[in-house]
């Protein structure tokens, strides 16, 4: 199960990389990067999973052989996961500022305008 994780994390990584290189449209580089950042925190969470528990115990469970999952990747990850939604609002609100300046969302027009 473990290895279909490194295997879906690596594949959005992949896709996001390959949006964001070869597309032209804002719109579907904006995509991109959010799908290479669900890639990456997938990897960090399957990372950070070695076969424990959630680390949510009473004070009666807690026991010597107590196995615990790290709560480091999950903190990083759900970190992670704000910034990231904090990031894709404001590249599509600069998307749409240059939707109104240059009146497309054409990469490569845009680039050609700006001369």
């Amino acid at each position: 199960m473990l290895t279909l994780n490194y295997i879906a994390s690596f594949f959005l990584i992949v896709l996001g990389l390959y949006c964001i290189v070869v597309k032209y449209n804002l719109v579907k580089t904006v995509i991109g990067l959010s799908i290479m950042d669900y890639g990456v925190n997938l990897l960090i969470i399957s990372i950070g999973y070695n076969g424990g528990t959630a680390p949510i115990f009473t004070e009666g469970e807690l026991k010597a052989a107590s196995f615990f999952v790290d709560p480091i990747p999950q903190a990083l990850t759900l970190t992670s996961i704000v910034i990231g939604a904090c990031v894709t609002a404001m590249s599509l609100s600069l998307v749409i500022k240059l939707k109104e300046m240059y009146g497309t969302l054409d990469t490569r027009e845009i680039r050609r305008l700006r001369g």
